[in-house]
């Protein structure tokens, strides 16, 4: 018999991945070309050429050793550096190798700094609409997740209602930018408000309060839009990164925190941190990835094409009558649903129109859906007369 933890976290099992499941059985059964699958954020785009060529630098080297064996917990020392002094060039920081924690993805970095920050009972804030296994990584720590409701004028954090939420157990505040599933970057008046909001509320309560930045589409933003660097604004600040975006590496599980020197009880936390990489089981991140990624800092997958699709995506929706946030970066659209049941209407959009896409209530904002546009150009294209259907089928 599995343990009660597992039970429930069974029960409240992604819905992304249960949609991407019916897609397959979906493909199955009418033929791929038949179902238009916009459930999961899986890129349809080739690594760029330079990652499959780092990949065979590295396994052409001649210490194996050296490629798969076993370093430090926090991951080789001069991939950590490379990685800083990448992160220094682009945003003007001063961080070092001692900085840095290779990690398995972001997931195992939020895992990791979730264990390592939280005690049972302590909470970690987020803002809806959120990615709905952030739930899962407090329960890991027996901590408690709260959500911000969200502003659905702008999907920008709602900085008054934290306040109000922000208590003696408050020990992280997690936030994600470019957002998945809304698409909308947090503006740097946003992140500078947030953390004077902190910094009050720190001393007020006398305690410690960790801004960690989940930030695996930091690359993915369009139009010139700046993503800003949380460290520049927080003293506490720790941020969460992947390559699984950026360079189209998402079965790789390759990432990195960052935990600047500034954070409270530094040194603790880095040796904290470095332990729990290998405690939970993950003993160090993949050794091949880590030496190919260290190769590829200043590379990144085709940004354009995902422009496109989003310009393209966008159109096609908006002509049809939905209603959605022009999202400024990611590959994600959230649409507003025309019932205010979302589960509902992403059954009827699977079993009427075989579109798969994911509620909003998944993401702790209902009356909406996740449409995640990394997918062929075609498929959008061929998409369109079932949307326009859907809607039909309800204005109708």
């Amino acid at each position: 018999m599995i343990s009660e933890k597992m039970k429930t976290l069974v029960a409240g099992s992604s819905a992304i991945r249960a949609m991407f499941e019916d897609g397959v059985r979906l493909a199955q059964k009418y033929g791929a070309e038949n179902v238009f699958d916009f459930s999961l954020g899986n890129p349809n785009l080739e690594p760029p050429e330079s990652v499959r060529q780092a990949v065979i630098d590295v396994l052409a080297e001649d210490s194996p050793t050296l490629v798969h064996g076993y370093m430090d917990n926090c991951g080789y020392p001069d991939v950590r550096q490379k990685v800083a002094e990448s992160i220094n060039r682009r945003f003007g920081t001063a961080f070092s190798k001692d900085n840095i924690v290779m990690t398995v993805g972001a997931a195992g970095g939020l895992n990791v700094i979730f264990n390592t920050l939280m005690n049972p009972g302590d909470e970690v804030i987020t803002f809806a609409p959120y990615f709905g296994e952030y739930k899962s990584y407090a329960a890991n720590c027996h901590a408690v997740l709260k959500a911000v409701p969200a502003d659905t004028s702008s999907f920008q954090p709602n900085l008054a209602e934290l306040e109000k939420m922000i208590g003696p157990k408050t020990r992280i505040v997690l936030i994600n930018s470019p957002n998945n599933p809304t698409g909308v970057i947090y503006s740097e008046e946003t992140i500078v408000s947030l953390s004077a909001l902190l910094e009050r509320k720190q001393k007020e309560l006398g305690t410690d309060i960790y801004l960690v930045a989940d930030e695996p589409y930091r690359e993915l933003a369009y139009d010139g839009i700046e993503v800003p660097y949380v460290t520049r604004h927080y003293k506490n600040a720790i941020v969460g990164y992947s390559w699984s975006k950026s360079l189209s590496l998402p079965g790789e599980r390759i990432g990195y925190l960052l935990i600047p020197d500034s954070v409270a009880d530094f040194e603790d936390v880095r040796a904290a941190v470095s332990t729990a990489v290998r405690i939970m089981g993950f003993v160090n991140a993949p050794s091949l990835l880590q030496r190919a990624v260290a190769k590829c800092l200043d590379e990144c997958a085709d940004i354009d094409f995902y422009d496109k699709n989003r310009k393209a995506l966008y159109e096609g929706l908006t002509s049809a009558g939905y209603e959605c946030v022009y999202p400024q970066g990611a590959f994600y659209m959230f649409v507003k649903t025309p019932v205010d049941d979302d589960k509902a209407f992403c059954e009827r959009a699977k079993n009427d129109f075989r579109l798969l896409l994911v509620p909003g209530s998944a993401f702790g904002c209902s009356g909406y859906v996740r449409i995640a546009y990394c997918v062929s150009p075609d498929t959008i294209r061929r998409s369109m007369p079932a949307f326009k259907a859907l809607m039909e089928s309800y204005t109708k």
